[in-house]
C-alpha cells in the first residue's frame, strides 16, 4: 500500500484551497447581514394612526411597519425620516438626505398626498355624494396625469442617492368595508368610490415602481375584511381625528409588515 502521509498532505492542500478561494468568493456571514435600512414617505410609512409618536411633527410611530420589521431582521442601521403629510416634493428635498451609498434597502410610501387625500377623504365624510364623487374624479384625473412623472422623479432621486439599495415601494390600503356602517356611517356608493381610487393609485404607483426596477408590496390583500366598516377594522375612522383614515397597531403589524415581509423574504 501507499504511504498514507503524502496523501494526507495532498488532502490538507486541497482544503487548504477550497478555503481560501471560498473566502475570496463569498462574503462573511458578518457582511452577508449587513442591512442599512432606510424608511422613506409619508403618514404611512411614519405610523400615523398607531401611536405613541416621537414629538416630532412627522407623527413618526415604533409601531409602523418599519421599525418593526427593523426590529425583526437585526439590522445594522436604521434611519426614519418618514413623515405624516410628505408629498413627493418632500422625499426628494429633504428625506433622501438619509441615503448614501452604503445603504442596502429603501421602503417607500408616497403619492396619496399629492393626490389630495386629506380633502377628498373630508369631502366625502362630510359633503355630499355629489361632491364626494367630484373630489374623486379630480384625484383621478391628477393620478393618472400628474403623479406618475412625480414617482419617477421620486424613485430616480432615490436611486442617485442610494445606487446600492433594494428598494420597496409600498402600496395603499382600500380604506373601506361597503356592508353594513350605522346609521352615521359614511354611504356605500362613497366608500365604492373611494376603494375603486385607492385602486388606481395602487395600479399607478406599482407600474412605475415596476418602471424603476423597485419591488412593489401591496397590502390589499393583508387589509380586506378590516377597513372601516368592518367587524375589526384595521383603519382608524374619523373619530380619530387626525389619525382618521389611517392604520391602527394591528394594522401596521398584521396588514403592512406582512406585505412587506412577503417580498423581503
Amino acid at each position: 500500500m501507499p504511504p498514507r502521509a503524502p496523501v494526507r498532505a495532498l488532502a490538507a492542500l486541497v482544503a487548504l484551497c477550497v478555503a481560501v478561494v471560498g473566502a475570496v468568493l463569498l462574503p462573511s456571514a458578518a457582511q452577508a447581514a449587513t442591512i442599512n435600512y432606510v424608511a422613506l414617505g409619508d403618514s404611512y410609512s411614519s405610523g400615523v394612526g398607531a401611536g405613541p409618536y416621537d414629538g416630532s411633527s412627522c407623527l413618526r410611530s415604533q409601531k409602523s411597519y418599519a421599525p418593526r420589521w427593523a426590529a425583526a431582521n437585526a439590522v445594522t442601521s436604521f434611519q426614519f425620516p418618514a413623515c405624516g403629510g410628505a408629498v413627493t416634493a418632500d422625499v426628494i428635498n429633504s428625506q433622501v438626505d438619509s441615503l448614501s451609498t452604503s445603504t442596502t434597502m429603501v421602503t417607500v410610501t408616497i403619492g396619496g398626498n399629492d393626490a389630495g387625500f386629506a380633502s377628498v377623504m373630508l369631502t366625502c365624510r362630510f359633503g355630499s355624494t355629489s361632491a364626494c364623487e367630484e373630489a374623486v374624479d379630480e384625484a383621478r384625473d391628477f393620478a393618472q396625469t400628474t403623479l406618475p412623472g412625480r414617482l419617477d422623479a421620486t424613485y430616480a432621486a432615490i436611486r442617485d442617492r442610494a445606487p446600492n439599495a433594494r428598494l420597496v415601494v409600498l402600496g395603499y390600503p382600500r380604506l373601506f368595508e361597503t356592508g353594513w356602517c350605522g346609521l352615521f356611517g359614511m354611504s356605500t356608493a362613497k366608500r365604492q368610490q373611494l376603494n375603486e381610487a385607492a385602486d388606481l393609485l395602487t395600479s399607478i404607483t406599482a407600474d412605475r415602481a415596476a418602471a424603476a426596477g423597485a419591488t412593489f408590496a401591496d397590502p390589499r390583500s393583508y387589509f380586506a375584511g378590516h377597513g372601516v366598516c368592518g367587524d375589526e377594522p384595521w383603519i382608524n375612522d374619523v373619530t380619530k381625528i387626525i389619525e382618521a383614515y389611517h392604520p391602527n397597531d394591528e394594522g401596521y403589524r398584521d396588514g403592512y409588515l406582512p406585505a412587506l415581509n412577503a417580498v423581503t423574504g
